[in-house]
């Protein structure tokens, strides 16, 4: 299993702060979903030509865990990787973390480690369904995604 983690930079926008001037708890999940797509296209694949060979991959199970607070304008770095995956289902983890505006501004992609200040961790379980939302095995209907996730975990 591979222990590098994909990075995606984003400046906190003031739409996605609550009332009390912090990011509204429901937007990590969104960040999430954005440094999970990028990890997969980052890999080769991206996720819309999962989609047109009639491959989806729901969410099943998402967590995280808040340990301080992003505020508006900040500069923050969403690490992802596959902690597990099978022809059938695939999980990911996440951390969030505060980074500096030079960090910010440095070129991204893939690092061994992540850095800067915890804000929020999760992971997110997923299964390969088809357009019927019928599980399938990865390998068997689109083996050109597992050879590609096969590479990517090393």
């Amino acid at each position: 299993m591979t222990d590098r983690w994909h990075q995606e930079n984003m400046r906190v926008q003031y739409k996605d702060t609550d009332q009390m001037g912090v990011v509204h708890h429901g937007n990590y999940v969104t960040w999430f979903e954005v440094s999970r797509t990028e990890w997969i296209r980052q890999h080769g694949f991206a996720y819309r030509k999962m989609e047109e060979l009639g491959v989806l991959l729901p969410v099943l199970d998402i967590t995280v865990q808040y340990k301080k607070s992003a505020h508006y304008d900040d500069c923050v770095a969403i690490f992802s990787k596959v902690t597990k995956y099978s022809p059938v289902r695939i999980e990911f983890c996440y951390e969030v973390r505060r980074i500096s505006e030079d960090e910010f501004s440095q070129e991204i992609g893939e690092t061994m480690e992540p850095f800067g200040e915890l804000l929020a961790t999760g992971t997110s379980k997923h299964m390969w369904v088809d357009r019927d939302w019928k599980p399938v095995r990865i390998n068997k209907v689109a083996p050109e995604i597992y050879e590609i996730l096969e590479k990517a975990m090393g």
